[in-house]
């Protein structure tokens, strides 16, 4: 008998999050006001791309992509997220569920112009084989823009527990959703980031540390002037080399 494949290790702390999510996310600050208008700088025109939101969540980036001319595959691990998408998309854009740590066999090679993963490489321990699966479905020249947590910033939050130069586990309580919930990750270096990207045939075209905008000042003061201070996410564009 096969081996029982491994649950997600997000996927219970999603399962209790997904619709106070999908309710914040267009709102929340971090999201809202940090990570999404630093990854969407990094987009290039995507009226009339086959794109791929590779971890959509309840469809925020989808609903942009969609509105920008684009044609979306979305897809996430997280039922809830997938049912979630599917309510706030309808038939604008083609949702389903699957997993970034098994080979998209849904999609055929060279198929997609651009794929983007916002904050879910994290949850994802094996990178290469991860770009390896975006490599193959991307078109020669096509564009990968995926964002992260900062390594050096979650580093800094692990530094009792962890070495720097490590790929490990590590948990954050998150209370920004009306409950307490502890959501695990992988923390990594930085040189754990570049290498795989680049050894599975990306070249790197830009690596942003953004900086929250004056609306997150508005929004939360006091956690904008730590963010101007101390990198929180991180976000990279890559092209696959022809």
């Amino acid at each position: 008998m096969p081996a029982r494949k491994k649950q997600p290790i997000a996927q219970h702390a999603y399962d209790k999050l997904a619709d106070a999510y999908a309710a914040l996310v267009d709102t929340k600050p971090h999201n809202a006001y940090y990570e999404r208008p630093a990854t969407l700088s990094l987009l290039p025109d995507v009226n009339g791309k086959h794109v791929l939101d590779a971890g959509c969540g309840p469809g925020s980036y989808t609903e942009w992509l969609v509105e920008h001319g684009a044609q979306v595959v979305a897809i996430d691990v997280n039922r809830k997220m997938v049912r979630l998408a599917r309510k706030r998309l309808g038939s604008k854009a083609q949702v389903r569920q699957a997993d970034l740590e098994s080979p998209l066999d849904f999609a055929s090679d060279a198929s997609f112009d651009l794929i983007v993963a916002p904050l879910v490489m994290d949850y994802l321990k094996d990178w290469s084989a991860v770009f390896t699966e975006f490599h193959r479905v991307l078109k020669p020249g096509g564009i990968l823009v995926f964002s992260m947590e900062h390594p050096f910033g979650k580093y800094y939050d692990h530094q009792a527990t962890s070495n720097y130069y490590d790929t490990d586990m590590v948990q954050y309580t998150w209370h920004g959703f009306g409950m307490p919930v502890n959501v695990p990750s992988y923390r990594r270096p930085l040189s754990a980031v570049l290498n795989p990207l680049i050894k599975t045939g990306f070249s790197l075209d830009c690596l942003l540390e953004p900086l929250p905008t004056q609306q997150f000042k508005t929004a939360e003061p006091t956690e904008y002037e730590k963010l101007v201070r101390s990198p929180g996410f991180m976000c990279i564009r890559a092209v696959k080399r022809a």
